[in-house]
């Protein structure tokens, strides 16, 4: 569960946090200036925020992992919609920043954890797709997450999914 510590202000919720920094740091620019263009990331990360459900269930974040699972229909089903939704995307803004909305926003904050999901899983993307996740892979924030992640070396049996197999 994600929680932002900011001073005395403690924010629980994706959401939420994404739109406590776009406020108190980003002077309102994390998300896109053009109407059309915020509705849909605000819609894409709602739906990244309250969907996916297979998804997470079958294949938990673990950053420093890499795991074989067989997904569901219905995991592969929430795989397809994210696809959609990135291609989509790169098709529109690919040439243009190569961001979900060109430049960089709080709709690639939202789809960050599962650009590394699908690393640890191996799944397979559309070219588009993965033109977006080698975009957020670049990022200079998330290749830091990345790191400091190898030293948390705390393993919940629990936690895990499928098959753990040699990086």
């Amino acid at each position: 569960m994600p929680v932002l510590v900011d001073g005395d202000i403690a924010v629980w919720d994706s959401l939420a946090i994404a739109e406590y920094v776009n406020e108190q740091y980003l002077d309102g620019k994390g998300w896109p200036q053009d109407v059309a263009q915020r509705a849909k990331a605000l819609a894409v990360s709602a739906e990244m925020h309250s969907g996916f459900s297979a998804l997470r269930n079958e294949m938990p974040m673990n950053i420093r992992g890499r795991r074989v699972v067989s997904p569901s229909e219905a995991c592969l089903k929430d795989i397809a919609r994210i696809d959609e939704i990135w291609s989509q995307q790169m098709a529109e803004f690919g040439a243009k920043g190569g961001w979900l909305f060109g430049e960089f926003s709080m709709a690639d904050v939202m789809y960050a954890p599962v650009v590394l999901r699908f690393v640890t899983y191996g799944v397979s993307l559309s070219p588009a797709a993965q033109q977006y996740a080698e975009k957020v892979l670049e990022n200079s924030a998330v290749r830091q997450w990345i790191e400091e992640s190898k030293s948390d070396t705390e393993v919940v049996p629990e936690d895990e999914a499928g098959v753990e197999i040699d990086a």
